[in-house]
């Protein structure tokens, strides 16, 4: 058994080989679209390079590559804890705790001569909403950018020593269901016809405004949060020109109170509907157009809530229910969609994950955020609970 660093294009081809011998006979298995994996190995596309670095490997048993891993680190992540923390992902192994121990020693010790001093994963060289965590509980068809895997990787991260760093909870939801709770409809009625607020969806033609007051909503809402990263307009308008394709305009809504950003809500299209028919996640050119046809065609009927944010001192007003208001008109219009998975919140998040279950919302979904400390001997502290 040898491990061997990614380094060429038939390297490459391996690399996104090995999920096909994990696999095999899942059904529930969609596989993410490897253009999305590739950028995030590409300097030119994902900005973190900028200040970090990032890796993969592959490794070969019998004669056939049975696992794969990435490291990558960035200062801004690095520097947000105790320890300068670094992280792997795209993490595959078939279920043989030697070759799982391979490829995370492998993992550690490029990280360790980076100056890193612990290992998060398996998480994403990128925002924490695409292929974050390790799935715990939900073994069924995940949505776009959500991480799969086989219940018996959770024992191969513990068993080489990973502790769980936060659990991530999502959420299932029928905004048009009658049988939701009357009391929040009617807070949400009001809040949305309160004097000095006002409520709007996102249009394209006016994104430079939309995208200055994310960022705004963005820096206020989470800028006191522990490893805080703050946003680049340029990368924003980048990030939503990439995503075009998963994005309705009439899915993403602003608050503002007297003229002023005060909350922003984000869901996406469940392009995995499609991956899913296509089976592939390596498109060509009739792929894509098939995907572009299946959109077109209604086939996609589920939508994935990846941002909820509101401003502090708003916060408790309502304004969620008012955002919910006029999107559940919209959810009406465009009645073939018919589930919201709301994913996902992280255990230190009591209050957001209260206000998803009062809205009625099912649990779903459980992935963990793993960590793995270089010095043993050092005390391990989970994820701090956000006041």
């Amino acid at each position: 058994m040898h491990i061997v660093q990614v380094t060429n294009r038939k390297l490459v081809d391996e690399f996104h080989r090995v999920p096909d011998i994990i696999y095999k006979n899942d059904p529930n298995y969609i596989p993410p679209l490897r253009m999305m994996i590739e950028n995030t190995f590409n300097p030119s596309k994902n900005k973190r390079f900028l200040n970090g670095d990032a890796i993969r490997w592959i490794i070969q048993k019998d004669g056939k590559y049975v696992g794969r891993i990435a490291a990558f680190y960035d200062e801004k992540y690095a520097g947000g804890y105790d320890q300068p923390t670094g992280c792997c992902g795209f993490f595959e192994c078939i279920y043989d705790q030697e070759a799982a121990n391979l490829l995370f020693d492998t993992a550690h010790e490029w990280l360790k001569k980076n100056g890193m001093e612990a290992m998060d994963g398996p998480v994403n060289f990128d925002e924490n909403f695409f292929y974050w965590g390790l799935l715990t509980d939900g073994f069924q068809p995940q949505t776009f950018g959500m991480q799969y895997n086989p219940d018996y990787y959770l024992s191969l991260f513990k068993s080489y020593g990973f502790k769980t760093y936060y659990r991530q909870y999502s959420y299932s939801l029928d905004i048009t269901n009658p049988d939701l709770p009357d009391r929040f409809w009617r807070i949400a009625s009001w809040v949305a016809k309160k004097p000095g607020y006002s409520f709007e969806h996102f249009k394209f033609s006016e994104q430079d405004k939309y995208i200055r007051d994310f960022i705004e909503i963005h820096q206020k809402a989470w800028g006191n949060h522990g490893n805080y990263k703050p946003l680049d307009f340029r990368l924003v308008k980048a990030l939503l020109k990439d995503a075009r394709i998963i994005l309705d305009e009439e899915f993403i809504w602003y608050a503002y109170h007297n003229g002023k950003p005060i909350a922003f809500f984000m869901q996406i299209l469940d392009l995995n509907q499609i991956i899913q028919k296509l089976k592939t996640g390596k498109l060509n050119l009739w792929q894509a157009l098939k995907m572009l046809y299946l959109i077109k065609r209604k086939t996609i009927k589920r939508c994935r809530v990846i941002v909820l944010g509101v401003v502090p001192g708003y916060q408790g007003k309502g304004i969620e229910s008012g955002i919910f208001h006029h999107l559940k008109k919209v959810m009406l219009k465009k009645d073939w969609y018919n589930d919201m998975e709301m994913s996902w919140v992280g255990d230190f998040n009591p209050k957001m994950n209260a206000l998803f279950k009062s809205f009625g919302a099912d649990h779903k979904l459980t992935h963990r955020t793993m960590r793995y400390l270089f010095d043993r001997k050092k005390e391990f502290v989970r994820a701090p609970i956000i006041d």
